[in-house]
């Protein structure tokens, strides 16, 4: 009896567990970023023997289960960093996100175990043809966006983003705006938008969705994928939207570039900052002035004065109830301001 395959979220966009297909090993210049392969779990179990299954839940693994995955990279700053390219002739994987981004770890975290080790079974085929993310993303007709965007951008990875996204789209949902949420860099994890959509997000978007398993990748890949997944937002006729660029601008997630493809409509910048000199190593290496800083670096009232002493930005706690309701004034009132701004424009012309 064939072990039960397990399918990570970042083959949610896929039909591999409604449709059949066959498993054939593959010679490795035929292998590239967003192939779908199978891995069957090797390794000694901890707590890193998870899968986040295709509606986002997690499950946990054991020896012997089959993950269905995709090849990817993965640069992360405070966990570990990966590329599917340094796999050697051993065929062995490691699953460098919960989520299915299979390659080969080349530096981890001394504070994590090991990373979950996998054995390339091979890759997911179809009438002869490998299957790909790509091969399941619908293009869409192009479109500008020209909804008004509130960017949150951090410091490192874990600065404090996805949360602030939440509490931004609940602050946007009570002021009556239809809002839609959005994740444009970072490594395949379905959770982080997930938890838009429970904080009351209309619709939700992601890399993934257009055959991304993370934006570690060429910039020209990177600004085709992202056009279309703004097109995609676009068409969702919106009144806002939330995005979150993961990671930090400095990392290699072409997190830059996806600043620059929307900043005629970002109308409120969030940064999430570890400590408050961070904040300055932001500004001063990428010249951003956000609106405002949130994340660690806000967790305290000394925290807070501190931003403000060698920043001159405003520092929130937005874990702390009565700053809900300045974060919605300060986001509405920028709104409030574009809009108009806009009117005036379209009345000169």
């Amino acid at each position: 009896m064939a072990p039960y395959r397990f399918f990570a979220s970042v083959t949610r966009k896929s039909d591999l567990w409604m449709n059949p297909f066959d498993v054939n090993i593959l010679p490795r210049q035929n292998w590239a970023t967003g192939d779908f392969v199978l891995g069957r779990v090797a390794g000694t179990h901890n707590r890193l023997h998870q899968c986040e299954t295709k509606t986002g839940r997690n499950a946990e693994m054991v020896r012997g289960d089959v993950l269905v995955g995709a090849l990817g990279r993965r640069a992360a700053t405070l966990e570990g960093v990966g590329d599917w390219r340094e796999i050697g002739p051993d065929l062995e994987l490691d699953a460098l996100t919960s989520a299915g981004l299979f390659g080969k770890a080349t530096s981890v975290s001394p504070l994590l175990p090991d990373l979950m080790r996998l054995t390339y079974l091979g890759h997911a085929v179809r009438e002869g043809k490998k299957l790909t993310m790509g091969d399941f993303v619908t293009p869409v007709p192009e479109r500008k966006l020209i909804m008004p965007v509130i960017l949150m951008i951090g410091t490192s990875m874990s600065a404090g983003k996805t949360s602030a996204g939440r509490v931004a789209i609940r602050a946007l949902k009570h002021a009556g705006f239809k809002v839609v949420a959005a994740k444009l860099t970072g490594a395949a994890r379905y959770r982080d938008i997930l938890s838009f959509r429970d904080s009351g997000a209309d619709a939700i978007f992601d890399f993934v969705d257009v055959g991304l398993p993370s934006t570690v990748c060429e910039p020209a890949q990177f600004r085709s994928a992202i056009g279309q997944l703004l097109s995609q937002i676009q068409s969702t006729d919106a009144d806002v939207l939330v995005a979150e660029a993961g990671a930090s601008p400095m990392e290699p997630y072409n997190g830059t570039i996806g600043m620059e493809m929307i900043r005629s409509v970002t109308a409120f910048t969030i940064l999430c900052a570890s400590d408050p000199y961070a904040v300055i190593g932001v500004k001063e290496a990428f010249g951003i002035e956000p609106d405002l800083v949130a994340g660690p670096a806000a967790n305290t009232t000394a925290a807070v004065e501190l931003v403000k002493r060698f920043t001159g930005i405003r520092a929130l706690n937005l874990l702390d109830r009565p700053s809900y309701t300045i974060l919605k004034d300060m986001l509405v009132g920028r709104l409030e301001e574009m809009s108009a701004t806009r009117a005036s424009v379209a009345g000169e012309r």
